[in-house]
């Protein structure tokens, strides 16, 4: 456990570096403590050059009773004490142009006297632009395949699947953003084989969003398309709100409530029955972007 522990910690260190190298802005990092156990550090960057808000948190929490939101899931875990780690971050471009990013790479284990273990790793990336372009579609997946491919030939399709399914807003009939990866209780075969997985895809996060990033940030917009963007940001809210399982995990074990919203961005509006001209830009994010596809085939 403690090389897993090791791990993120290092990859938080690892996103910090490069994001602060493109921004030019020191990320502000807290150190916390939980009064059930455990504790973590959250590395916050706001009003930076490129971002907006980008949040990179880990956590290494303790306790002796699962939150219903995990239990109601595994029943098998009623009385055991368990150790929940992990790196979570979203990032929140000011560009409308550069899309919003989130990932996650997360191990739990659940232990009792005279019985097994039990274990399993958790996690992915995903893309959530305002703009589509898709040539960033196509790496973004591209990317996501490569880190899957040494695993097997279809943990990428079966991942992508998790995907586009788990980051729904089913209030709206709508994807949250054109997916990635998304993978739970993953289990099988062996702790190293699950292990190497997991890293491997917090290890592609980076080659997968900056290429992207550095493409966008130079890309002019003025008020229309900033207006557009808090108003697709209305929708992460919705889901991270409503949805995220990380969510109400954090809230419903009494989490560090700082932490758990920095996935929130600083501004989103909702505006009453508003769509977007016919066959404009704005559209063609819900009409075409924002359907499962198999961008790698593009």
């Amino acid at each position: 456990m403690k090389d897993v522990e090791n791990y993120l910690i290092q990859l938080q260190k690892n996103i910090c570096d490069a994001l602060t190298k493109i921004d030019g802005t020191a990320f502000r990092a807290d150190n916390w403590t939980h009064a059930k156990g455990g504790g973590g550090k959250s590395c916050v960057l706001q009003n930076g050059h490129v971002f907006e808000k980008a949040g990179v948190n880990f956590s290494h929490v303790t306790g002796d009773n699962l939150p219903a939101t995990a239990s109601a899931q595994h029943p098998d875990l009623a009385g055991r004490t368990f150790d929940a780690m992990g790196v979570s971050l979203v990032l929140h471009p000011h560009n409308p142009y550069i899309p919003t990013t989130h990932c996650n790479i997360r191990f739990f284990m659940a232990t009792k006297e005279n019985a097994d273990p039990i274990w399993w790793f958790g996690g992915g990336f995903d893309l959530t632009p305002y703009y589509g372009f898709e040539d960033d579609c196509v790496h973004w997946h591209q990317t996501a395949k490569k880190a899957c491919d040494p695993f097997g030939k279809d943990i990428y399709s079966h991942y992508k699947k998790n995907c586009d399914e788990y980051f729904y807003l089913k209030h709206r009939n709508e994807m949250r953003g054109i997916g990635g990866l998304f993978f739970d209780d993953l289990n099988e075969k062996n702790f190293d084989h699950c292990f190497d997985l997991a890293k491997s895809i917090g290890d592609h996060f980076l080659p997968s969003y900056i290429p992207i990033l550095e493409k966008r940030k130079e890309t002019p917009y003025g008020e229309k398309e900033k207006a557009f963007q808090c108003y697709r940001r209305g929708r992460y809210v919705e889901f991270n709100l409503i949805y995220d399982r990380g969510t109400l995990f954090g809230l419903q074990f009494g989490g560090r409530i700082e932490s758990i919203f920095v996935s929130l961005p600083p501004q989103a509006n909702w505006i009453y029955n508003w769509h977007p001209e016919p066959n404009s830009q704005e559209a063609l994010l819900t009409d075409y972007f924002l359907k499962p596809k198999e961008w790698i085939t593009l």
